[in-house]
């Protein structure tokens, strides 16, 4: 941290990845690597711009309900699932530049919702997030596996979306008496189902 401030960091990392190794890859895992914890993040432009870099900041994980999380044993290539949508955004489309904006507004909302430990809304918010990447995405690119992960998960209640960019899905199941249930088919459809642990990291 002495020789590099923090919030520059994810960049820097982000920028050896692409220019260096190849490799597609997005800002907010480079964020939460050198984070740590329950991350919230603001990519607003006028702040990338104005410092080069984000707004991060870490959230209270008292409290957090039980996260699970389920993905394939070949997952896909991200890389090919950002790229239409990437090249949508640089060309200026509405629809995409209309979605990003949603994205960022749950992503407040779900801010809001864990702070006053609203574990209902927070539910709902994810569950908003995932139907609105569809839309934008469409099935074909969203992958049938990882579609039919997301078809289990609402079959037995779960409020579910996607963490990344493909081959996993996280869900927060309310009702846990759902869970066993839940667990037991996605495990016979060869999906690997575990509990998610949070790990707060340092604040430093």
């Amino acid at each position: 941290d002495l020789d590099m401030p923090k919030p520059i960091q994810p960049n820097f990392i982000l920028n050896v990845e692409l220019e260096e190794l190849f490799i597609t890859a997005g800002l907010q895992d480079r964020v939460i690597q050198v984070y740590e914890g329950l991350v919230y993040m603001d990519f607003s432009k006028s702040l990338m711009q104005e410092h080069g870099h984000g707004r991060y900041e870490h959230l209270d994980m008292t409290g957090l309900p039980k996260f699970w999380l389920a993905y394939l044993n070949d997952p896909s290539d991200s890389g090919k699932i950002h790229s239409d949508v990437k090249l949508r955004w640089d060309k200026g489309e509405e629809e995409v530049v209309k979605a990003m904006c949603t994205f960022s507004t749950y992503t407040d909302e779900a801010r809001d919702a864990i702070s006053r430990k609203n574990w209902k809304d927070l539910a709902d918010l994810m569950n908003k997030n995932f139907q609105l990447r569809r839309s934008v995405y469409g099935d074909q690119a969203l992958g049938e596996a990882n579609l039919r992960m997301i078809a289990i998960a609402q079959k037995h209640k779960s409020a579910v979306k996607f963490p990344g960019s493909g081959g996993a899905v996280i869900g927060l199941c309310l009702d846990e008496a759902n869970l066993d249930g839940l667990r037991s088919e996605m495990q016979s459809e060869g999906f690997v189902f575990c509990d998610v642990f949070p790990f707060e990291g340092s604040h430093s």
